[in-house]
């Protein structure tokens, strides 16, 4: 048993065997969790990681418009080179718990309405600087300004007062939050020069990769910062570099001719056939992303709640997970929380019934085509799934018109602009967090135009509550007025399914986004 194990626990340490399969087998024969992680921090610390060559990544998710600036971040491209030459407050584990970064310490006040932000000694940027309170604390400040456009401004408009104080930051909070230092693992708050106000796009922070090049919708490319804080830990590649490949095929294609060595979304269809590739590893996980339609609230004729009920049973959701995600995902129920969330709870679950799309079809009164806009980067498959939705759509007399729009520009000119489009959610650290970033009427990236008062309240009590079972009732109601009055169309959870090429080593399942939550480029490394 011994032998079986430590063999396994080397598959692990060189990213050939999964974490949680490895647990799972040692489990089954009788071995506790302590042991079993104690042979795979001795496993890792025997293979080591391998320095130098260059990694690299072939990626969907990049296009010509998108910027350096991290508030302005939101796609796949931007999410993972900013995890290259970005520092954070603090980050996520792939366990769920929070890993101090550039904060030291936090602490908040009894009513975790005042919360303090130690920052941590000899933590220098890209340029030479030091990192300092006043960094962070204009970090904090810029992504709370309206003007900035910040994809964190949401929540972030919670925050009264931001202060910095030797080598404090200070943060007032409007309402108790005790999920305060989950929101600061949002991706957007990479820490910056001055926050950033003078150059928001200089590509300038405290990460692991300093950026050589940047050429939107093309390729990206750092190499490896010498005075990173963490010295080993991160960085191992002398080089990384993202390729920009939205076509799936042409993707696939680049992983298995070896030129680059890991890719993002593989799409379900082909998962089977990758897994025969010699030298390629599938990764996928389940986690808290959503492929969605979403419907703007506040525009003709998504303003008639009929109409948007009538399009909610109007798709059949079995039928979608089974022919788009081959079961690689689970089912939605139109709000965007699933058991990923701690506090979540079941509500009854929405199914395809065309008898009752009809019935509100006819009440709201619509007579006529609906417009669809969707792409093939809006999540992989979306097309074939909008194709689904406007045959399901029409046994119930529904008709959908499609309108397949080109990849680049779709994230700058369709998503958050059109009223009626195919788009997908990462998810969030918090419930909070998802319904503050997406849901909150004040919220930049509200893209369903969800405007309710009332649902704003909702968010700011449940926030501030700190009675776990209250707050998990508290969920429990907004969840059930997003899914019964909201503007999403939410048919699946999907899994993040990546995949990953010959020698590469030190990969770790991380259920909370695609690619290690960004960091595969970062932990990753190429064994010799």
């Amino acid at each position: 048993m011994s032998n079986e194990l430590e063999f396994l626990s080397r598959r692990v340490a060189s990213g050939k065997l999964s974490r949680r399969d490895f647990l799972g087998r040692a489990a089954a024969l009788g071995v506790t969790a302590t042991f079993a992680n104690s042979l795979l921090s001795s496993a890792a610390r025997a293979a080591g990681p391998v320095k130098g060559g260059t990694l690299k990544a072939g990626l969907v998710g990049g296009e010509s418009t998108n910027s350096l600036d991290p508030a302005l971040f939101m796609t796949q491209v931007p999410f993972a080179f900013g995890k290259m030459w970005g520092e954070l407050i603090v980050e996520l584990s792939p366990e769920g718990k929070l890993e101090n970064r550039i904060a030291e310490e936090i602490g908040s006040s009894d009513d975790a309405k005042v919360w303090t932000l130690k920052i941590r000694d000899g933590v220098e940027f890209h340029n030479g600087k030091t990192v300092t309170a006043e960094d962070v604390a204009a970090t904090l400040e810029r992504h709370s300004d309206e003007k900035s456009k910040s994809g964190a401004l949401g929540y972030m408009k919670g925050i009264e007062s931001i202060k910095a104080s030797g080598k404090e930051v200070v943060l007032m909070l409007k309402e108790a939050n005790a999920d305060l230092p989950y929101l600061l693992s949002d991706y957007h708050l990479i820490v910056q020069p001055n926050g950033g106000k003078d150059k928001a796009d200089a590509g300038i922070s405290a990460g692991p990769y300093k950026v050589t090049t940047n050429e939107p919708g093309v390729r990206h490319g750092g190499e490896r910062f010498a005075n990173y804080w963490q010295g080993d830990k991160m960085g191992h590649a002398d080089q990384i570099e993202i390729i920009v490949i939205n076509d799936a095929t042409a993707r696939t294609a680049a992983l298995q001719g070896g030129q680059v060595n890991m890719v993002n979304r593989v799409e379900p269809k082909i998962v089977d056939l990758i897994k025969r590739v010699p030298g390629v590893t599938i990764r996928n996980h389940a986690g808290p992303g959503h492929y969605v339609f979403i419907m703007h609230c506040n525009t003709a004729p998504f303003d008639n709640n009929d109409l948007r009920m009538a399009l909610k049973l109007a798709i059949d959701r079995e039928e979608m997970l089974k022919k788009v995600l081959r079961g690689y995902g689970s089912l939605g129920n139109d709000f965007p929380i699933n058991a990923a969330y701690p506090l979540f709870t079941e509500i009854e679950q929405r199914t395809y019934d065309p008898d009752k799309a009809k019935f509100h079809y006819k009440k709201s009164g619509h007579d006529g085509a609906v417009l669809l806009r969707t792409s093939d980067v809006a999540f992989p498959g979306a097309v074939d799934a909008s194709q689904l939705f406007q045959q399901s759509a029409a046994k119930a007399g529904i008709q959908i018109e499609l309108k397949r729009e080109p990849g680049d520009g779709y994230w700058n000119e369709v998503w958050n602009k059109q009223p009626f489009c195919a788009s997908y959610w990462g998810g969030r650290s918090t419930q909070d967090q998802m319904y503050s970033t997406a849901y909150l009427s004040t919220a930049d990236w509200n893209d369903t135009r969800f405007k309710r008062p009332d649902f704003d309240k909702m968010v700011l009590a449940a926030r501030a509550e700190l009675d776990e079972a209250k707050r998990k009732a508290m969920y429990h109601d907004m969840a059930v007025m997003v899914r019964d009055e909201g503007g999403l169309i939410l048919p699946m959870f999907n899994q993040f399914i990546d995949a990953t090429g010959a020698k590469v080593g030190g990969w770790v399942d991380d259920p909370h986004q695609e690619l290690m939550n960004g960091y595969a480029l970062a932990k990753c490394w190429l064994e010799a």
